[in-house]
């Protein structure tokens, strides 16, 4: 069997689960309007205080999607912006990231692995191979983030399942 790239790894991985993530928010929006819960409210919501608000959560979970493929694919990584303050603008950034990955092909990513690739990791920064890089440090962030955005809108009353978040679990009720 061969080995998986870099590419096969990453890609793949973030485009379904930003369709899942585009998913949650589409159940977001559902669930704003058919309870009256401001927008806002929602965006707001944290698991501890201490932790970032579920805006920022979703934020961070897209651009883990560019701080990952466009280092190694070889490009800069283009600049964020924010989009937390609206569940319509969070849409647009999953739509631009999915954008982005249709954008990238298997050959990008051929030195992958030999880059060094810097990026914020807190107040640090963590300077890793490609593979480390993706692996131990891209792919559980963007999950990390990704599980935070779940666990609130759950917190918060949407009726999801482990379906919503993987896509690949059916329950019955």
């Amino acid at each position: 069997m061969a080995a998986c790239s870099l590419f096969d790894a990453s890609v793949p991985v973030f485009a379904r689960y930003l369709i899942q993530l585009q998913g949650l928010l589409v159940k977001a929006v559902a669930h704003c309007t058919q309870q009256g819960i401001p927008e806002a409210a929602l965006l707001e919501a944290r698991l501890a205080p201490d932790m970032l608000p579920l805006g920022v959560q979703v934020e961070i979970a897209v651009n883990f999607v560019f701080r990952a493929c466009a280092p190694l694919a070889g490009q800069a990584v283009p600049p964020f912006g924010e989009h937390h303050e609206s569940l319509t603008r969070l849409h647009a950034r999953v739509a631009a990231a999915q954008a982005f990955l249709r954008t990238l092909q298997p050959e990008d990513f051929a030195e992958a692995a030999g880059r060094t690739i810097h990026d914020p990791a807190g107040q640090t920064t963590v300077a890793l191979d490609g593979s480390t890089f993706l692996q131990q440090y891209a792919l559980p962030n963007f999950f990390f983030h990704l599980s935070m955005v779940y666990a609130l809108l759950r917190q918060h009353g949407l009726p999801l399942s482990k379906g919503d978040f993987d896509g690949w679990h059916v329950y019955r009720g």
